[in-house]
């Protein structure tokens, strides 16, 4: 008799052996139930974004003088897959993936130490500004998208401003990593300068912008002892404020003319506006979604909500409560004339998946089991049954253990 034969006859008539598989199936039980449901799968692959702004280049300034050089400098690092580079006006993009496995925070230094081993590779007096390095990983892909869209037109500047209150909201559901808005053109003041006045009343543009800067400022001016209370303290004074509203901004002075305030109001016209969108989100329901008021074809301008989670946190659990926070927030954040509609809900399918996954095992299992049992007999069956599922309630048990 072999290792195998020894090794089963010890365990076969042993008092140990129910315990041990039960055991194994508790474990295997715990770990379905705690191993997070993902909807991509989790592989260990690093990414960064290496942005190098150059000011005042163009295109093909940028490839040759930033571009290329980078990827040269970034092609030393050991681990290194890929490196893609963009050159647009301005600025040099870099994409820089690591080999898969590779782990996150060792890759992200060895890039650190890199750009800061070799900040001379560029001429001192080029005018490139310090790079500013993202790191992207498979975290970064949004768990829950939430359209925000309305049917009777709604601005896109209206729409975003629901977003931010939802995304206040949605920042307190636990689990979750960053929520931001896509498509909001995001909202400025729009000053006219009037020439005729302007030059009516003394006041120049350079000045004009000085003032504009200043006033938009805060900055500390000291302390002072409080010693009013049982105990002296310290209060720090600042002076200064931010500017909050197109009100505010008409109210500034600009200048003196004629011993009298110069306001901006009186050299321009101001208004409060939205600045030009950088990227556009529209709404545009299907056939199984248009009714009366919103026919098939018809678009609106909308934004989206975007979700993402921690690290090591449960896609479903996550998408599962923002889902029900935001239905909590109808009819009060998001006013009653605004649809929210979810775009993508990958808990959802996560969990779609991962049952069907536990479905398929059970299937394979249960088949196993019948054809030893019209084989071989029930008893062979039992065993290679009992064999399959602790073998399977063990792997998972320590592939949860293992990470």
């Amino acid at each position: 008799m072999g290792v195998s034969g020894r090794l089963a006859a010890a365990f076969q008539a042993n008092a140990i052996t129910p315990l041990l598989a039960l055991v194994a199936l508790l474990l295997g039980l715990f770990a379905v139930l705690v191993t997070p449901r993902e909807e991509e799968p989790q592989i260990n692959v690093t990414m960064a974004n290496v942005l190098i702004p150059f000011p005042g280049a163009g295109s093909a300034e940028v490839q040759n003088l930033v571009a290329r050089p980078a990827e040269q400098v970034l092609g030393q690092i050991h681990g290194i897959e890929h490196t893609y580079s963009v050159s647009r006006p301005g600025m040099a993009l870099l994409t820089v993936q690591f080999q898969v496995g590779v782990p996150r925070t060792e890759a992200l230094v060895r890039l650190y130490d890199v750009l800061d081993a070799n900040q001379d590779w560029l001429p001192r007096d080029l005018g490139t500004l310090p790079p500013i390095v993202k790191p992207k990983g498979i975290d970064d892909v949004p768990v829950l998208a939430v359209t925000l869209f309305s049917r009777d037109a709604t601005s896109a500047l209206e729409l975003e401003r629901v977003a931010a209150s939802v995304e206040a909201e949605l920042k307190r559901v636990p689990g979750t990593r960053e929520v931001q808005t896509i498509g909001g053109p995001g909202r400025a003041v729009n000053v006219t300068i009037d020439p005729a006045r302007l030059r009516a009343r003394g006041v120049d543009l350079v000045q004009l912008q000085q003032v504009l800067q200043g006033a938009n400022l805060g900055m500390p001016s000291g302390s002072v002892i409080d010693t009013a209370g049982d105990a002296p303290r310290m209060l720090a004074v600042e002076t200064g404020e931010f500017l909050r509203s197109a009100d505010d901004v008409a109210a500034l002075v600009v200048g003196v003319h004629d011993g009298k305030p110069v306001y901006l109001r009186e050299v321009a016209q101001v208004e409060p506006g939205a600045r030009q969108p950088a990227r556009y989100v529209w709404h545009m329901p299907g056939a199984a979604s248009a009714d009366a008021a919103m026919p098939a074809g018809t678009s609106v301008p909308a934004v989206t909500i975007t979700v993402t989670k921690k690290p090591g946190e449960n896609a479903v659990d996550v998408a599962r409560a923002a889902s029900e926070r935001l239905e909590a927030l109808r009819n009060t954040v998001i006013p009653a004339g605004i649809e929210a509609e979810v775009a993508r809900d990958y808990g959802a399918t996560a969990a779609e998946k991962a049952n069907q996954l536990i479905m398929k095992l059970a299937f394979a299992t249960g088949s196993v089991i019948l054809l030893v049992g019209l084989a071989l007999g029930r008893r062979e069956a039992v065993i290679v049954g009992a064999a399959v599922i602790l073998t399977l309630t063990a792997t998972l048990f320590a592939s949860w253990a293992w990470g």
